[in-house]
């Protein structure tokens, strides 16, 4: 079983969801990563995601591209990401995602990508701008290194859609919370709802079912879980902290603990559907 299935398993006979708990990777400097990392596992994270920084970033709002530019500007590559990861789990027991777009792939190789992530400990590996279109190589090279390929639906995905992202996706499905880029909402719009509840009669028993984009606060949590996901997936909230504290590291890496505690409470919630 991999690391990724397990905490959901594991987590999931508890009654409880998962949090996936996202950062850039490098930012403020890739020497404040592992602190920022450290964080969020002693606040009761499951699964971290790191973001290799791109120029690009069409997929993120404003936080985390600013985030993406600060790692950047700090010089972060992505083999110095790659290379963070065993250094976090020297120290941390934790599943390691990596979100990048594909252009950083591409530049690499693919199997050069591949091989180095798989000897870093990479766990899965989320690509927001490649479609399952163009994905046939991608997945069966990260399957042959052992890493699981994170997919993503979105609001507008047909069920004959989501049946072809599934034949995709490993370790958890990627579900979209809206329309639009990531970041801060106020509040977790029926539509999630709806769409968690359309999409788990397929994910239920094949695929847990994470959800992401606008969720940062307790109460949306909640929400998610009540309502059948098995995960959820945290970001800008966290970014935006970092991006407030950046000449108080102290203070931000307080901060970042604090608040990922109380959003781990919250995914342990009652009268989850069956």
């Amino acid at each position: 079983m991999r690391a990724i299935e397990g905490v959901f398993n594991r987590l999931r006979a508890r009654g409880e969801g998962v949090l996936i708990a996202y950062v850039m990777a490098g930012d403020p400097s890739p020497n404040s990563t592992c602190e920022v990392v450290g964080a969020l596992v002693e606040g009761g994270a499951d699964i971290v995601e790191l973001g290799i920084p791109f120029s690009d970033p069409i997929a993120d709002g404003p936080v985390i591209q600013a985030a993406s530019f600060r790692s950047l500007s700090a010089g972060t590559t992505p083999r110095m990401v790659l290379e963070l990861v065993p250094k976090i789990k020297e120290r941390w027991d934790v599943p390691i995602v990596l979100l990048t777009y594909y252009n950083p792939i591409f530049r690499m190789g693919l199997e050069s990508f591949f091989i180095l992530a798989e000897g870093c400990g990479v766990d899965g590996v989320i690509v927001p701008d490649l479609p399952i279109e163009e994905a046939h190589d991608y997945r069966d090279v990260a399957k042959g290194h052992g890493i699981d390929t994170i997919f993503l639906a979105a609001p507008s995905t047909s069920t004959e859609r989501l049946l072809r992202i599934l034949d995709y996706t490993s370790g958890f499905l990627y579900l979209v919370s809206l329309f639009g880029v990531t970041g801060v909402r106020e509040r977790v719009l029926d539509l999630t709802v709806e769409m968690i509840e359309k999409f788990l009669p397929y994910t239920r028993e094949r695929i847990p079912l994470a959800v992401g984009f606008g969720i940062s606060k307790p109460e949306h949590i909640k929400t998610i879980i009540k309502s059948g996901a098995d995960g959820v997936i945290v970001g800008s909230a966290l970014v935006e902290i970092i991006g407030k504290n950046l000449e108080k590291r102290g203070k931000m890496v307080r901060e970042v603990e604090e608040t990922t505690r109380r959003l781990k409470i919250a995914t342990r919630v009652e009268s989850k559907p069956a």
